[in-house]
């Protein structure tokens, strides 16, 4: 791997994919059990409805989004089942990326910067509590930037940068880990330096990154 003369003093992770495992098609045959066999059309990873994208910046309530997406689906499924499909792509939280990123937080500044909703919301800082005790991933990280919360959204120039500005960080000094190529490029763009975990290929952060703050590629510092 190509060697970078780079020394970074902070980090920046993405969620879905990179901290906790995702698996868009269990949605995708939750919703089919519901006899919504055309979800998988209305929602794709990469390109979303508008619907998906405005929910991800706070544009609708949550029974906004509910009755806009039994209105797109033609069902009239309770919310309770509602929820339970849509959130079914959520997995789990490997101890061992949170150990990593307990560990790596003595030693550098580490933030998430999650394209998320708040129905996703709920339900993943409720599987952290009950499965690890941690309540909630603000125990986790020095700061969380959730984009249904600060109406932003990767790829969008100005997601990566309200990090940058609130704590006046170098990018040259900033890692952006994502799993998403779009938001890669979209980091690059701001002048971050970034890491792509190719879930494809079944790449972790756990490949990058060591417990003793060792990042693979990079040099680093320590305040």
């Amino acid at each position: 791997m190509q060697k970078f003369e780079i020394m970074i003093k902070n980090l920046i992770f993405d969620l879905g994919g990179v901290v906790i495992n995702i698996d868009f098609d269990r949605s995708v045959r939750a919703f089919a059990s519901l006899g919504i066999e055309n979800f998988q059309n209305l929602f794709h990873r990469t390109i979303q409805l508008d619907l998906f994208a405005k929910y991800e910046i706070g544009a609708y309530t949550d029974n906004e989004f509910r009755n806009e997406l039994r209105t797109l689906c033609g069902t009239q499924v309770d919310d309770h089942t509602l929820d339970k499909a849509w959130n079914a792509m959520l997995l789990d939280f490997p101890s061992s990326r949170l150990q990593l990123l307990q560990d790596l937080k003595k030693r550098f500044n580490i933030y998430l910067l999650s394209n998320t909703n708040n129905i996703h919301y709920q339900a993943f800082q409720q599987q952290l509590k009950t499965q690890h005790g941690i309540n909630g991933l603000e125990e986790i990280f020095h700061k969380t930037y959730f984009s249904h919360q600060i109406q932003l959204r990767k790829p969008e120039a100005d997601a990566y940068q309200i990090i940058l500005k609130e704590h006046d960080f170098n990018p040259q000094e900033t890692l952006f880990i994502d799993d998403a190529p779009q938001n890669i490029e979209g980091a690059q763009k701001v002048g971050l330096q970034t890491l792509w975990i190719n879930t494809n290929n079944n790449a972790d952060i756990l490949h990058y990154f060591n417990s003793d703050g060792k990042i693979e590629g990079f040099e680093t510092i320590h305040d």
